[in-house]
């Protein structure tokens, strides 16, 4: 017993979770998704489970140009929405950048300088793990072999263009280990992979 749960402290402290919503032909377009309850309530479950998000600039810019405004109630928005949008602000933020140092959003960290050794900081910082939210950093990440766990809501969609999914490229395949798949009433399905090492 104790050994079990010594390996359960172990795989889930400090773990860098990548998430995205993906479609069949692997676009990660953020407007090809079903935004749904239960999609909003997916992505809301994982910030719980977090201890910080992780963003690249763009990704940054386009969740503060929107959530803050909902999270105040300036946006009529579903039970769903404003719930992720309140925790989203309380939650701490972390957004890699090399021309933007000034980030005012609630809880919003700047990290600069290598890739790789702000991000373990982060990571060796972060008890109940990061969670990734953007794809190109996720690429560098990926690159860098610092993801720790996929988990991605897979849409019943052929979107017929990109962005797909690490487009850019990497040194050699990932092999990951399934962890659960659970079906939404949508036709989503929620995957959870966990890097084979």
């Amino acid at each position: 017993m104790t050994v079990i749960s010594e390996r359960c402290i172990f795989f889930h402290m400090g773990l860098l979770t990548f998430t995205t919503n993906i479609t069949l032909d692997g676009c990660v377009d953020h407007t090809e998704g079903i935004a749904d309850s239960e999609t909003h309530a997916f992505f809301t479950r994982l910030m719980d489970e977090c201890g910080s998000m992780l963003w690249g600039r763009i990704t940054y810019e386009m969740m503060e140009s929107y959530w803050p405004a909902v999270a105040r109630g300036d946006v009529e928005a579903p039970p769903a929405m404003r719930e992720w949008a309140v925790k989203l602000e309380a939650k701490p933020k972390y957004v890699v950048s090399s021309t933007r140092d000034d980030f005012s959003w609630t809880n919003s960290h700047h990290i600069a300088g290598d890739l790789r050794t702000g991000v373990q900081k982060l990571k060796d910082a972060t008890e109940a793990g990061v969670l990734l939210g953007s794809c190109k950093l996720a690429a560098q990440l990926d690159r860098l072999d610092m993801i720790d766990d996929y988990k991605f809501l897979i849409h019943p969609r052929i979107a017929g263009h990109g962005p797909t999914l690490h487009e850019s490229g990497l040194q050699s395949t990932r092999q990951l280990e399934l962890v659960s798949a659970k079906p939404l009433s949508s036709g989503v399905v929620a995957m959870h992979y966990r890097r084979m090492r």
